[in-house]
């Protein structure tokens, strides 16, 4: 099952002879507050105490693929919050009782921005315990289980993160620190662009989706939120953020994305990306349809796409010009709640 479904979603990903929409079913998962030593990156417990938690989602997954044939490949997630680069960069983070942690900001100026350097993977825990859980999960599952990687931000996502937002948006307009958000922005950037890449040679075998649980073939090029776009203009983003994905994208053959912003007036700017291979959209204030009128036909990004209700997915799917591809993924659901709506899915597909 596992094999004809990874070949599947590689020619999907690949844009080639179109064999139809790829229908995805992830399980209930145990999710990070619910572990009871919390975030593995926040901890100074041994990592083997998060490996039964790794384990027993990745097991989830496989028996829900397999009672049920969906077009999932399972992969050992290494979930983190959003937390962690900037939490390498120095931020001090807060914890939720019922939802992932966030980083707290600690810079509010160009002078605090500058003193922030760039920090070593193999030094800063919050970090090197990702390689060490996930060396800890292959000795547990082997070296061929595809691993889910944790979080990955965009360099400019991270130092929004750190320096204060009220303070960070000022910044960007304002002649005398406009250059000490660039500098910010850079080191973030560096920082991220080293941990793709130490991990894409560590783990060959790791999907780069990190959001939504979707695989993708491990090849491909890194998966990166990118949700502070919607707050400023298009020159904006030309100028501090499509730098840093252009870059990602020509290192590492091309790039997918999580937006979950109000940012339909930057999509048209995501098109200068090169290698645009895959677009996870949440609904923002206009919806989906947007997404048909930007990223529509054979040379679009394979939209793979979560958190919807099955009429914005009859919608898509009706709507969608020809080649349009679509990976649709249903959440949290039992065998019994997946069957249903496979069928139902299976038979608008074949519709549309």
């Amino acid at each position: 099952m596992s094999h004809r479904n990874e070949a599947f979603l590689r020619n999907l990903y690949a844009r080639g002879p179109f064999q139809g929409h790829a229908l995805v079913c992830s399980p209930k998962m145990v999710s990070i507050p619910e572990h009871p030593d919390y975030d593995f990156t926040l901890s100074e417990k041994p990592v083997s105490n998060w490996v039964p938690w790794v384990v027993e989602n990745y097991r989830r997954q496989v028996v829900l693929t397999e009672a049920v044939g969906d077009d999932a490949v399972p992969c050992a997630w290494l979930a983190t919050g959003t937390h962690l680069y900037a939490a390498a960069c120095g931020c001090k983070v807060h914890r939720f009782t019922d939802n992932n942690a966030c980083a707290l900001p600690f810079v509010t100026c160009a002078a605090e921005a500058d003193k922030v350097d760039v920090p070593d993977l193999w030094t800063t825990p919050v970090l090197y315990r990702c390689f060490e859980l996930a060396h800890a999960v292959q000795r547990e599952l082997g070296r061929d289980v595809f691993l889910g990687p944790p979080d990955m931000q965009s360099g400019f996502d991270t130092a929004a993160l750190i320096w204060d937002k009220s303070d960070f948006m000022c910044a960007i307009i304002d002649p005398q620190e406009r250059e000490a958000v660039r500098r910010l922005v850079d080191k973030c950037a560096r920082l991220f662009k080293g941990f793709v890449a130490a991990f894409r040679q560590e783990f060959p075998r790791s999907s780069p989706c990190h959001c939504p649980v979707a695989w993708a073939p491990p090849e491909m090029g890194p998966w990166l939120s990118n949700d502070e776009c919607g707050a400023f203009n298009t020159a904006v983003f030309d100028e501090f953020c499509l730098p840093e994905l252009v870059d990602l994208a020509r290192t590492f053959g091309g790039l997918g994305m999580h937006c979950c912003a109000t940012a339909e007036h930057q999509f048209e700017r995501f098109k200068q990306i090169p290698g645009f291979y895959a677009f996870n959209r949440v609904a923002a204030k206009q919806g989906y349809a947007p997404i048909l009128k930007h990223f529509s036909g054979p040379s679009a990004p394979v939209h793979v796409l979560a958190w919807l209700e099955d009429t914005d997915m009859e919608m898509l799917v009706r709507e969608a010009p020809e080649g349009t591809r679509f990976i649709f993924n249903r959440t949290g659901v039992s065998v019994e709640e997946a069957q249903p709506w496979l069928a139902r899915m299976r038979a608008l597909c074949a519709r549309g």
